[in-house]
């Protein structure tokens, strides 16, 4: 796939190495240029290109921003219409104690209000930064599982494709609004890793009984 990531810090770099060595065609760009030029450089294959009109011709683009920077990023790459959108981001209270958003509605869909000619879907925001960069293989035949949830079938199915080309498990966790129950069970997932001091190589999972 042709793969848009916006965003060169932790999650954007992570997600530009296991991109490319996945064989999709990157390309990532950032509000600091030398940062997109960066990643691209430690990811052969990869390209660093400015924010406008980087979504263009995009199979997916993939929003590896914060919350609180993802509606600017968006509007700076150019036409989002009939574009998947992979929206990672957690609305993270200021202190990181808590979310800003919860219950009645939630950043994806916060994100797809703004950008409604986008087909939004949630994905990967209960995956740590170190998780993504080190791969998904937990060992013991375990592997990390990334839930998604979107509003139409192609946006769910460009997810698990590409999550799925590297090596994550998947669920489907319903429609868009169900990102109300992602973005909590992220912020569990924070909490356990730095509050509760479990690290960050941890990740949640559904585990079934034969």
């Amino acid at each position: 796939m042709k793969i848009t990531v916006i965003g060169a810090g932790n999650m954007g770099s992570a997600f530009v190495k296991q991109l490319t060595r996945a064989g999709h065609e990157v390309s990532v760009t950032a509000r600091d240029a030398a940062n997109a030029e960066r990643v691209a450089a430690a990811n052969p294959g990869a390209v660093a290109m400015t924010s406008a009109g980087s979504a263009a011709g995009a199979d997916a683009v993939v929003l590896a921003t914060g919350y609180d920077d993802a509606l600017g990023a968006l509007q700076a790459v150019g036409n989002l219409e009939g574009t998947v959108v992979i929206d990672i981001t957690n609305p993270l209270t200021a202190d990181y104690t808590g979310l800003s958003l919860g219950h009645d509605t939630s950043a994806a869909e916060e994100i797809a209000k703004a950008v409604p000619g986008a087909e939004v879907v949630k994905a990967f925001n209960t995956v740590f930064a170190q998780v993504l960069a080190e791969g998904a293989d937990f060992g013991s035949n375990r592997k990390v599982t990334v839930f998604y949830a979107a509003d139409t079938d192609r946006a769910k199915h460009t997810a698990r494709v590409i999550a799925e080309s590297m090596g994550f498990a998947t669920i489907d966790a319903g429609g868009l609004k169900h990102a109300r129950y992602l973005e909590p069970l992220a912020f569990l997932n924070i909490y356990l890793g730095y509050g509760a001091g479990l690290g960050s190589n941890i990740a949640p999972a559904w585990i079934r009984k034969n």
